[in-house]
């Protein structure tokens, strides 16, 4: 029986039915209109109250995208089809559904209403108790009022050939609408006549004060009375209930059998939207939307009410002139139903699929049209129009078998109550006021009232008309300029105003200047700064107007606003005033005879010419009115210089475009124009004006995301806006001032933003919650519009739990998408609804999976018409991505002459010819992208809920298979071992995919592994004993010589075919998959999907974006608090390590320490707290550690599980050596020992060689660092022996070329330039033929510092040699001949070691250095890595500052620091950034530009807390070290009282540096030197001397010769003497003559004068 239900259900009578009453579906058809019939029967009148359009209020005003239309779908249709099925039980027949009410029939005839009354009561008082023991949903009251009325009725139908509608008059109507507004929640009322027919017997009830209506009580059956056989009884009467073999069906109209006649009349009655969903086969709920719509309320009240006849053809003439007129801007009849003594129209304009621009101004002209025309139906008395603007409930509203397509929401009830509080006229609401662009005079706004239902409804205007009227002085510019406000990211726009208008002014010839852009764009806001700016000038005029919709049907409207602005008409009060104002200014310019035919055009009534005949003067008038205005307006123009300005030009009337055109060919004229791209062809004169060689035709571009910062700081008044807000912002505005506004507006009215002091930079506790408390401030110039009186400043906050991703898009901007993909074709739709079901970025692949019933050659061809149509934007790749990302569309010049000279043939080919190249472009770009993002947001709310999670679920079956590394890294965890811990595959495994996953993580499958005997053993490699330092260093350095001719020779089975790919992954698939899963609620694999992100972008070293992922998985943590397994411990240590990193990465040691601690605990490796603790722990360490060192382990042993465990242990261990090596306290280096060997026994444990090669490789650093002489070398032997027996294929070439970098950071760390050089470079050749971007980039980084410190300079001082100088000591006597030397002999001169002639500079010691720079740049270029650009810069500024040359000007690294200070990676790297800010400051100390100093160098104060031990910190460190040095000596010199104070701390600051000992003493010359500068400073001459030859003689061990000859010539004096001598001005000049590269490989610069330089750069 079921199958037999769902067939008849699939039926599209059976469904077309479900919309409509059995009285029509049974009815006659009559064909003709109006048609009347009448009948007897009781009728039940319920509504809700305010209950659901509360409801509805509450879920269109939601903040987040997750509550919407379909939650509110599931509570209406759950209480109202409750009310449906009852009514339908009980025999009755569902009118209409309006809104959150019902009217339902029981047609009987008259003798069989007594019992029929009964039976509705009974239904009634049932329909009542179906809620008195429900909870109440959404806080709301959802209760019922019920009336009754019984009598004659009559239905009255009428429409047109395309488009029925019925309606039921009547007494009884009248009445039972009476009867309801009576009732109280749950009262059942009846009215008099209903009272009057009824069984008053059966019935006790309540007399109702001062009324004839009663109120029922309660039935009161005699005892005898058998219910069941009474109602059997009744339904008998009825014609269509269903009964014997159709009685398990609600209604027999369930069981219609296909009949294409019926069908065809039937579908006369419904909408068409409706139609097209029953032809879709959608569900029900397709159609339910949270939608902004306009309402327009149409209430028609008759002269003779009571007669149908005379209102029946009122009804027929208004409907079918109603329906024309929405038909032309797509608005559609909803409802027709009698409300209050009259008849309403319910009109919606904005239904799914019927979405079109400008909809506000059409539904208030098509409900002044509508007045107009029913105002003149002599039998209608009153008209009255009601028009309303907002977010609405569209949906499909009652039981499966009756329901109806309704709109329920608060400006439904205005829009009504307007109508009936407001008879008579047009009116409209504020919303609508605001959202017509309309002039503000064709509006009047009215008292007042207080409306049943409406709370504040806001102020009501009535609509005018829209008819245009010439009201001169009201058509200037709408948009205002505030002095206080700069016209933000539009320079170029002005730029090209300003040379034109130069141009007009010189040449004396017509300029036309056009700005085209969409809508929002901020046009007008352009033309009020032209109309300022050219107000400026005393020799030219500018007259400014600004044109509406409604301009261009108004014939020459254009030229008269404009004309009477050039005569002064614009500020006259009277027509008397213009008229006398224009007779005196055109007395000269016409003769009077001709002044007559200025009457209609500027509205005066100039008398004729006397002595004229009536009709001779009209026929001159009308051949020389053309003329006479072309000869006014020359003659006017040559008078005086005037700029035109035209906003809104795409509304100038086609007569007014052929009158400018002449003009512009036969006079000199100047005329700025904006306007929006023409919606239909232009006329001819529009033409030839864009085409003219004269005009220029300026495309506005978006604003940059810079500009939309300043933007928003300005608009919002304050200095700071969070990060996460910019982001929102720049994303969701794509550049568009008015989005942006509309965003923040959104915002605003949700309580968002929070605004507070801003206080003044102060320590404070740092937490997680805001270690990245972030925020972005507008360029420097902006900070003057920021600050409040008296200036005072303010930052934006977000409120708490505030996720700005989630939220929906503001309903203006919504509105805006809707109709662009109303717009599309249904097919198009579809596609654009599934591709946001994935995300704002997605790949053809994959919405090539989700899309029904697709090919891939439809999919093509669809994807290429909307990237034509600028729906989506397509990517080769994610690199292109994130390139366009940064940059939007840039105002650029349209040449239409040029355009115009193409054949006119070829436009249709080329248009095809196009198409075809789009779809060879999507073919090779399989990222897409929305091109705005609100079209993704609104396009995702239209899906059902269970629509999305079909097509979330199939998004992540797809996407998990990639879900993992890249090919080139072997597609394996970015948490080591990660999958065998949590079980989240979708998809079920088969044996090949098992294999492939196992053998990725490095388990060998039994088809794989070789089992051997202990004899079988292979025999490992080892060192040879005895070797010299020498004889081992050379076989380290041929090994990887080996290694490298092996990669090259046979490259296909070692060097992977392609480059890392798993930055795009984690942005197309790992972090879409994890949204998947949080939108099916599948909480635990989301989680572990956030973890991977956070440790990938870990790995690339973006430590914001992993904070980001963090707290996503945060707060999937916390909702699975429940569960206690293993797998859910591990995620939360996971989760500890991982913030630990994150803290530790920012300098957050102690927050570190805490987190590491945390996961260790869940991972059962608890680390000790006390010394005690320590001791013990350390001696079972240790004995662990030997006895995996002498045991022999076979790999791949341990379950995976296990090996998680151990990898995760190893990376907590590896931290927390490196953090407690940052202090210098006794106690603290133990507990790095101890969780250095901890480090070790879990890598061992895990009998993997390549985690236990990382980990030698850590013990030998740790050991190097510590100081413990010997240990060391130890394992960095072991190291090599493990590498000798590792086969040389796949991962084992990464793990060498890991090996060869790490151990040339070693030795860079621990001041062995040349080993770290060799070994650098080797690792630098492995890796750029292994084809990973993130570790050839650090490899190219490491190796230019080594390569920086060791170029060569040797020096000789005329009279000297470099022997004597260190030999020399800073006393007395030898400064005094050192200082008449160099000042007498003038600057050294330089040798080489075989001449002592001057010689060109040896380009060989820099040739290294800048080949490998060069590498650095160019990827940096090609991968658009902002951390390798970073470096680059660095690294040239160091060239700057101690070289004596220029690689890249100081103006490009001082741009690049300005441009990228606050890029996420930079910003949140300790380290790198602070040593740009401090080579800055230093360079502007050298200046004496003391201002710029502290700018930068409070820049790096504010990092230098962020400690890490780090290479980068301590570069950073040391530069910004130098530049306090050289404030001290301006301290000093200025005799400042803090000097000596400043001096000591500095010391002090320095001496701490080098007892930290955390990075190796590469660092302790540089810093030994400063200290030696600090103590000459101060007069401790002594001291000075012992740093100085400290750091002498450790250059020399180190092979430092740069610093080595800088601190020789700081021991000869030189540098003491230059800070005596050396002035700010002096330093300017060697800045102008510092050569650049390109000079010193020319040859064209002498050694001579670099090494002057090199001297005072270090002066």
């Amino acid at each position: 029986m079921s199958a037999r239900k769902q067939e008849l259900q699939d039926r599209a009578i059976v469904k077309i039915a479900a919309h409509l009453p059995d009285l029509i579906v049974y009815g006659d058809f009559s064909p003709e209109r109006p048609s009347v019939k009448c009948f007897d029967g009781v009728l039940i009148g319920s509504p809700c109250g305010a209950s659901f359009t509360a409801m509805t209020e509450k879920f269109s005003t939601a903040m987040y995208m997750d509550r919407g239309a379909e939650q509110l779908v599931e509570i209406l249709n759950y209480y109202i089809s409750a009310i449906v099925e009852k009514v339908l039980i009980f025999g009755g027949d569902i009118l209409k559904f309006a809104g959150d009410a019902l009217l339902a029939l029981w047609k009987v005839e008259r003798k069989q209403l007594k019992n029929i009354i009964t039976v509705v009561i009974k239904c009634s008082l049932e329909i009542h108790g179906l809620f008195e023991a429900k909870e109440v949903e959404e806080g709301l009251d959802i209760r019922v009022k019920i009336g009754l009325a019984a009598g004659h009725i009559t239905m009255l139908v009428f429409g047109d050939e395309t488009r029925n509608y019925f309606l039921v008059i009547g007494q009884a109507v009248d009445d039972v609408r009476l009867a309801q507004n009576m009732a109280q929640m749950n009262d059942v009322i009846l009215s008099p006549n209903c009272w009057q027919l009824c069984d008053r017997s059966m019935i006790e009830i309540e007399r109702i004060p001062d009324q004839r209506a009663v109120k029922v009580s309660f039935l009161k059956p005699p005892p005898t009375f058998n219910f069941d056989e009474f109602f059997t009884k009744c339904m008998g009467f009825m014609d269509y209930y269903p009964s014997g073999d159709h009685k398990n069906f609600l209604r027999l109209a369930c069981m219609l059998e296909s009949d294409p006649e019926l069908e065809l009349s039937l579908q006369k009655y419904v909408m068409e939207i409706i139609l097209k969903q029953i032809d879709d086969k959608q569900l029900r709920g397709y159609l339910s939307e949270l939608r902004p719509v306009t309402i327009v309320f149409v209430n028609l009240m008759f002269k003779e009410q009571d007669k149908a006849e005379v209102i029946g053809s009122a009804i027929q003439a208004a409907c079918v002139h109603i329906t024309s007129v929405l038909k032309v801007f797509r608005g559609q009849i909803n409802k027709v139903f009698m409300f209050d003594k009259g008849c309403s129209f319910l009109c919606v304009f904005g239904f799914p699929g019927e979405k079109a621009p400008d909809e506000i101004t059409h539904a208030l002209e098509s409900a002044v049209d509508i007045f107009d025309f029913c105002s003149q139906v002599h039998k209608i008395r009153t008209v009255s129009i009601g028009v309303a603007s907002g977010i609405v409930f569209c949906g499909i509203v009652g039981h499966t078998v009756r329901h109806e397509y309704t709109v329920i929401g608060q400006k439904v009830n205005i829009a009504a109550r307007m109508m009936m509080y407001y008879p008579g006229i047009v009116t409209c609401d504020s919303v609508t006021y605001d959202g017509s662009n309309l002039p503000a005079y064709f509006f009047k706004e009215l008292p007042k009232k207080v409306m049943k239902g409406v709370a504040d409804p806001g102020p009501v205007y009535q609509c005018l008309g829209l008819n245009e009227k010439v009201m001169f002085g009201m058509a200037y510019l709408i948009c205002n300029r505030y002095e206080g406000y700069p016209l933000l990211g539009r320079v170029r726009e002005i730029d090209y105003f300003m040379s034109t208008m130069k141009e007009f002014l010189m040449t004396n010839c017509s300029r036309v200047l056009m700005y085209e852009g969409l809508p929002g764009y901020g046009k007008s806001q352009v033309l009020m700064e032209i109309e300022y700016l050219a107000s400026q000038h005393e020799n030219h005029r500018a007259v400014a107007i600004a044109l509406t919709k409604i301009s261009f049907h108004q014939n020459f409207y254009t030229i008269q606003i404009l004309m009477a602005n050039v005569l002064g008409l614009d500020t006259c009060k009277h027509y008397k005033e213009r008229q006398t104002n224009l007779q005196t200014r055109v007395k000269t310019l016409l003769d009077d005879k001709f002044h007559c035919l200025l009457n209609d055009i500027f509205h005066v009534q100039v008398p004729r010419f006397p002595g004229d005949v009536q009709d001779e003067q009209d026929k001159e008038a009308e051949a020389t009115r053309s003329p006479v205005y072309e000869d006014l307006g020359a003659k006017t123009v040559r008078q005086e210089r005037i700029i035109f300005i035209i906003d809104e030009a795409q509304f100038v009337d086609g007569t007014s475009w052929a009158f400018i055109e002449k003009l512009i060919r036969s006079m000199p004229i100047f005329i700025v124009m904006s306007l929006s791209p023409f919606p239909d062809a232009p006329c001819a004169a529009a033409n030839a004006i864009m085409r003219n060689r004269n005009t220029t035709y300026i495309t506005l571009g978006t604003m940059q995301p810079q500009e939309i910062r300043d933007k928003v700081c300005v608009d919002l008044s304050v200095s700071s806006i969070p990060r996460e807000l910019d982001s929102y912002l720049v994303e969701g505005s794509c550049g568009i001032p008015y989005y942006c506004e509309e965003l923040l507006k959104n915002l605003d009215q949700h309580r968002v933003l929070v605004f507070q002091q801003a206080e003044t930079e102060e320590k404070t506790n740092v937490t997680w919650n805001n270690m990245f408390k972030h925020s972005v401030r507008p360029t420097e110039d902006m900070n003057l519009y920021t600050s409040l009186s008296e200036g005072r400043k303010e930052v934006c906050y977000l409120a708490g739990s505030v996720r700005l991703k989630n939220l929906s898009p503001p309903a203006s901007l919504k509105e805006i998408s809707l109709v662009q993909l109303d717009s599309m074709s249904l097919s198009h739709q579809m596609l654009v609804r599934c591709a946001a079901i994935i995300g704002l970025t997605f790949t053809t692949e994959l919405l090539f999976e989700i899309l029904p019933c697709w090919n891939m050659k439809m999919m093509i061809k669809a994807l290429a018409t909307l990237v034509e149509s600028n729906v989506f934007d397509c990517f080769r790749s994610n690199k292109d991505l994130q390139l366009a990302l940064k940059q939007n569309v840039a105002t650029f010049e349209v040449h239409y002459r040029s355009l115009a000279l193409k054949l006119k043939d070829g436009l249709t080919h080329g248009e095809q010819e196009g198409l075809r190249e789009m779809e060879g472009d999507v073919i090779e770009c399989r990222i897409l992208r929305f091109c705005r993002p609100i079209m993704q947001k609104t396009a995702y709310e239209l899906w059902l809920k269970d629509q999305k999670k079909v097509l979330h679920l199939k998004c992540a079956r797809f996407l998990e298979e990639s879900a993992h590394r890249c090919n080139h890294c072997r597609n394996t965890d970015f948490i080591p071992y990660h999958h065998f811990i949590v079980d989240i595959r979708l998809n079920t495994l088969d044996m090949d995919t098992v294999k492939r996953m196992v053998k990725s993580q490095g388990f060998k499958t039994d088809e794989e592994e070789v089992i051997f005997s202990k004899s079988e053993l292979p025999k490992k490699q080892k060192f040879p004993e005895n070797l010299s330092i020498t004889e081992i260093r050379e076989k380290i350095l041929h090994f990887f010589d080996n290694v490298i001719l092996m990669m090259r020779s046979s490259p296909d089975d070692i060097i992977p075919l392609e480059s890392c790919q798993c930055e795009e992954l984690l942005q197309i698939v790992i972090l879409p998959l994890a949204q998947h899963f949080v939108a099916l609620g599948e909480n635990n694999k989301a989680l572990y999907y956030f973890l991977e992100l956070a440790s990938a972008y870990l790995i690339l070293g973006d430590n914001y974006n992993a904070y980001i992922y963090l707290g996503e998985g945060e707060r999937l943590l916390k909702s699975l608090t429940n569960e206690h397994s293993w797998s859910h411990t591990f995620e939360y240590a996971t989760f500890y390590s991982l913030k630990g990193e994150v803290c530790f990465n920012m300098g957050q040691m102690v927050l570190a320490k805490k987190m590491l601690r945390k996961a260790l605990k869940l991972l059962n490796r608890m680390f000790p707290c006390n010394l005690l603790a320590l001791i013990f722990q350390m001696h079972i360490e240790k004995n662990r550690l030997f006895h995996f060192m002498s045991q022999h382990t076979q790999e791949g042993s341990l379950p995976g599980k296990k090996l998680a465990q151990l990898y995760l242990q190893a990376s907590c261990f590896s931290l927390l050596w490196k953090i407690y090596s940052l202090n210098f306290f006794l106690h603290y280096k133990y507990y790095g020992h101890l969780a250095a060997i901890m480090e070790m026994n879990s890598s061992l444990e895990t009998q993997n060689e390549f985690q236990i090669i990382k980990a030698f490789l850590d013990f030998s650093l740790y050991h190097h660092l510590a100081g413990y002489q010997g240990v060391w070398f130890k394992y960095e032997i072991l190291v090599m022996e493990q590498l000798l027996n590792l086969p040389l294929k796949g991962e084992a070439i990464e793990v060498i070329a890991y090996a060869a970098d790490a151990l040339g950071h070693i030795k860079f760390l621990t001041g062995h330039l040349d080993l770290a050089i060799e070994l650098g470079s080797r690792a630098h050749r492995m890796w750029s033929l292994l084809r990973n971007p993130n570790k050839y980039q650090m490899v190219l980084c490491r190796l230019s510092k080594p390569l920086f410190l060791k170029s060569r300079s040797v020096i000789k001082l005329l009279g000297l040699e470099m022997e004597q100088l260190l030999n020399l000591h800073l006393k007395g006597e030898a400064i005094e001949v050192m200082a008449h030397d160099f000042r007498s002999l003038g600057p050294p001169a330089l040798i080489n070691d075989q001449d002592n002639s001057p010689q060109t500079y040896p380009k060989e010691e820099y040739k290294h250095l800048v080949q490998v720079l060069g590498w650095l740049w160019d990827l940096s270029v090609t991968e658009e890595h902002i951390f390798s650009k970073a470096f680059f810069y660095f690294v040239c500024l160091d060239i700057m500052l101690y070289s004596g040359f220029i690689y890249r000007p100081f103006d490009e690294c001082l741009e690049f620091i300005h441009h990228n200070e606050d890029n996420r990676i930079l910003k949140f790297q300790s380290g790198l950034l602070l040593g740009l800010y401090s080579c800055i400051a230093v360079w502007y100390a050298r200046l004496q530009e003391w201002d710029n100093f502290y700018k930068f160098s409070d820049k790096a104060k504010n990092l230098v807390t962020r400690r890490t031990p780090t290479v980068l910190y301590y570069e950073g460190i040391s530069r910004y070290m130098e530049g306090q040095v050289l404030h001290l000596q301006k301290q000093i010199e200025e005799q400042a009282e803090n000097a000596q104070d400043s001096g000591v701390e500095l010391l002090k600051a320095l001496e701490t540096l080098v007892a930290q000992n955390t990075t190796g003493p590469v660092f302790y010359p540089r810093l030994y030197h400063l200290m030696a500068y600090v103590c000459i400073l101060m007069g401790d001459g002594h001291s000075c001397d012992f740093f100085l030859n400290t750091a002498l003689e450790l250059s020399e061990t180190q092979g430092k010769l740069l610093e080595k000859c800088w601190l020789s010539m700081s021991k000869a004096g030189v540098v003491v003497l230059g800070f005596s001598e050396f002035t700010g001005d002096q330093w300017l000049q060697t800045v102008l003559s510092l050569p650049s590269w390109d000079k010193i490989v020319s040859g064209s610069v002498t050694l001579q004068e670099v090494q002057k330089n090199k001297f005072l750069t270090e002066s």
